[in-house]
């Protein structure tokens, strides 16, 4: 992870979420390096197979991804595609059932950084692969 994104990561107090979180985002956005990244950092932090390629799928996999989880890849999404102009008021209240003020504002941090770097990436036509740990 860049810097930015590991302090707002580690605030969040779980690696394996804020993997899933950048991914589902670079998902969205559409990009590759970012994608390579952290699918290869949510593998090494024992995520598993099933959960990163249903990923994509999290609504209609209910079993597989808490909560807590859901929520934020809820926000994720409304932070990352902004369809209606803004995050929707249950979105955000289903999110703040599960963080703490502290913890939402890591996670929405995070979700702002991922969400540039994936800009900057795409924009320089980056490929995947070339990130060195």
């Amino acid at each position: 992870m860049s810097a930015p994104s590991s302090a707002a990561g580690h605030g969040l107090g779980d690696q394996v979420l804020a993997e899933l979180v950048m991914i589902r985002a670079s998902q969205l956005n559409h990009c590759a390096f970012c994608l390579d990244t952290h699918l290869r950092a949510a593998r090494r932090n024992g995520e598993s197979e099933d959960r990163i390629q249903l990923l994509g799928a999290w609504e209609e996999t209910e079993d597989l991804y808490s909560e807590r989880e859901r929520a934020a890849l809820a926000l994720t999404e409304a932070v990352t595609v902004l369809t209606e102009g803004c995050v929707p008021d249950e979105v955000y209240a289903t999110a703040a059932k599960h963080f703490d003020e502290a913890g939402l504002a890591h996670l929405i941090g995070l979700v702002t950084v991922v969400n540039g770097w994936n800009r900057i990436m795409v924009s320089r036509r980056i490929p995947p692969g070339g990130y060195q740990p």
